[in-house]
């Protein structure tokens, strides 16, 4: 409406105003709309049968981005932050024995070599823990990154629904959690 004013057009019925729609096929590939629903902010669906079936915004584009996204950014955190943890406490030789022996060709000389799950083996080991001196249980957090890490072997497979809404807030918890753990412990 302020397009076509500001452009000096005379309205006086809504057609007047109306911009025409951009339209895609229901079956049109998300990432292929992308684009176009950006440049235009929304985009009708038609269904095969030509009729119109819904609406996709620019909204529903964040969310989406955000069903797909987060667990991915979710798992990197928690990543981060058992680095952080662990990266003082030990020497090359000992993150190497933490190594996958399935993987014994890969070189392991940092604390950002190690996967997720050698991260597991190398924490639940009751001495190395004890060397963390953070004063919480050990059995209970390493059953919640046992648990973190069967999620993120789920996310790797790539549900294009996204996580389910339990794993997601598993995630989000643990994030928390650790966040709390490295503000607590300076580390």
């Amino acid at each position: 409406l302020g397009q076509r004013l500001a452009r000096g057009k005379r309205l006086v019925r809504v057609l007047d105003a109306a911009e025409q729609p951009l339209e895609l096929s229901a079956d049109t590939s998300l990432f292929e709309a992308i684009p176009f629903i950006v440049q235009r902010d929304c985009a009708l669906i038609r269904d095969k049968n030509k009729v119109v079936c819904g609406i996709v915004t620019s909204a529903d584009l964040c969310e989406q981005f955000r069903t797909l996204t987060e667990p991915f950014l979710l798992l990197n955190e928690v990543e981060d932050h058992v680095r952080s943890v662990i990266s003082d406490h030990f020497n090359v030789t000992e993150l190497g024995a933490a190594r996958n022996p399935s993987d014994s060709d890969r070189a392991v000389t940092r604390v950002a070599d190690l996967t997720l799950g050698e991260f597991l083996r190398l924490l639940e080991n009751p001495a190395n823990w004890d060397r963390l001196g953070l004063g919480i249980s050990r059995q209970i957090f390493t059953d919640e990154l046992r648990h973190v890490l069967d999620i993120r072997n789920d996310v790797m497979h790539f549900d294009p629904d996204g996580s389910p809404i339990e794993d997601l807030s598993t995630l989000r918890d643990f994030v928390r959690f650790l966040r709390r753990l490295r503000q607590d412990s300076d580390l």
